[in-house]
């Protein structure tokens, strides 16, 4: 097997173990008696909800994802709406979502599928802000290089639906939100921005952090949070009713991908599945890690693999197109020079790296020697933030189409040794 096809290989089984359709009937009690609603929102939700009809049968419900990536359902209505910055049809269909759990009672329940990109996908503006400003605020933050902590941090503070408003529209009806991660570090209230976990708001912060990253809101967002904005906190009694269960996260996968890579006699090297930073940076580094590892192999030895997850940033100079991952994988070519012997992998699970349908990319000895002969010049496509384009001359990109799940990205490096 070549390596290409090997990490490719073990790309598809990150991304196999993440499909909702192997793995969230474990985590489905049996259907409750009485009025069942489910609702939802992310990359993975629409697959999500197919697992659970073929559980439970057809059900009730809405629940929203990205454009291309319904299924068919039996009694979910599924809508798509844009990501990763929101649109008409997403706000329209969030408003349906919070006027039917409005509508539910003590003895109903309500299963909550909840997955990442549910934060542009669920969107309703706090009072007094629009659907525009709420979207000329995304495209700052995402342009600005500001952590995906960060981002969703401020998008609970000017949502109607977000940090845990979501079940407070559903109370006093008992709710499951079952939870599929996509964050560093797995934590319920940080996947899609919370919108079924309280959160102590903490509006002056808010502002702080569009301040550190060069971001200035529309005036209304601006005037929200400096009224300091109109959180759900944690002890909230709508809250009371709500279970919060992450059954799916990027560790799993990482562990599945290793275990693969081992069955094939590679050693394998886990930097961990949170990491996060600028991409380019994070690159040299991976690129100097890579090389050292190289150095220490002994004859004999199948190969060394690094892998890692986590969500990394870009920030956008130039006018290109590109995503955390194939700006990732555009930078490592660039300090590894053709160095022989390592190939690399990064892709985001999702099949979609920053806003373009593409998943990733693939690198290896020949990267440069190719855009070369495209006539292509590695520095300046990087300087462009063009990784794509880039990718697309090579002939290197990784096109998965919607792989209906969602657990960040996933890069791995194979160093196999030179004689």
């Amino acid at each position: 097997m070549t390596a290409p096809a090997l990490l490719r290989g073990l790309f598809d089984r990150a991304v196999e173990v993440a499909d909702p359709m192997r793995s969230l009937s474990a985590y489905l009690p049996p259907k409750p008696s009485g009025r069942v609603v489910v609702v939802g929102a992310g990359k993975a939700s629409a697959r999500m909800a197919e697992a659970v009809e073929r559980a439970w049968g057809p059900c009730e419900g809405l629940v929203i994802t990205r454009y291309g990536y319904a299924r068919a359902c039996q009694g979910i209505e599924i809508v798509e709406a844009a990501h990763p910055v929101p649109d008409e049809a997403g706000e329209v269909a969030t408003r349906r979502m919070l006027a039917l759990l409005h509508s539910l009672g003590e003895e109903d329940f309500v299963l909550a599928l909840i997955s990442g990109g549910g934060s542009a996908l669920l969107t309703a503006p706090a009072a007094g802000i629009t659907l525009a400003e709420k979207r000329a605020l995304t495209q700052a933050l995402l342009a600005s290089g500001a952590s995906i902590g960060d981002i969703n941090g401020i998008r609970k503070e000017v949502s109607a639906v977000k940090g845990g408003r979501l079940a407070a529209a559903a109370y006093p009806a008992r709710m499951l939100a079952l939870m599929i991660s996509d964050v560093p570090g797995d934590n319920p209230g940080d996947i899609a921005s919370g919108p079924t976990v309280g959160y102590r708001g903490d509006a002056v912060r808010a502002l702080a952090t569009l301040d550190r990253w060069g971001v200035t809101p529309p005036d209304a967002i601006g005037d929200f949070l400096a009224a300091g904005g109109d959180p759900v906190r944690p002890d909230d009694p709508r809250l009371s009713r709500v279970e919060n269960v992450v059954y799916a996260a990027p560790s799993q996968s990482l562990a599945a991908a290793a275990e693969m890579a081992r069955a094939r006699g590679l050693t394998v090297e886990m930097l961990g599945d949170a990491l996060e930073g600028e991409a380019r940076r994070i690159a040299a580094d991976h690129a100097a890690l890579a090389r050292a590892r190289q150095q220490g192999l002994t004859p004999g030895a199948a190969g060394h693999l690094i892998l890692s997850g986590g969500e990394l940033t870009v920030t956008r100079r130039g006018g290109g197109s590109g995503g955390p991952n194939a700006e990732y994988a555009l930078a490592l070519a660039i300090a590894l020079k053709g160095a022989p012997g390592i190939h690399a992998l990064a892709c985001d699970t999702d099949g979609v790296d920053g806003a373009a349908e593409v998943a990733g990319a693939l690198i290896g000895p020949g990267t440069l020697s190719k855009a070369a002969a495209a006539g292509i010049d590695p520095e300046a496509a990087l300087a462009d933030n063009d990784s794509h384009g880039f990718f697309a001359a090579t002939g290197e990109q990784v096109v998965t189409g919607p792989t209906l799940t969602n657990v960040n990205d996933f890069r791995a490096i194979l160093v196999e040794r030179q004689t």
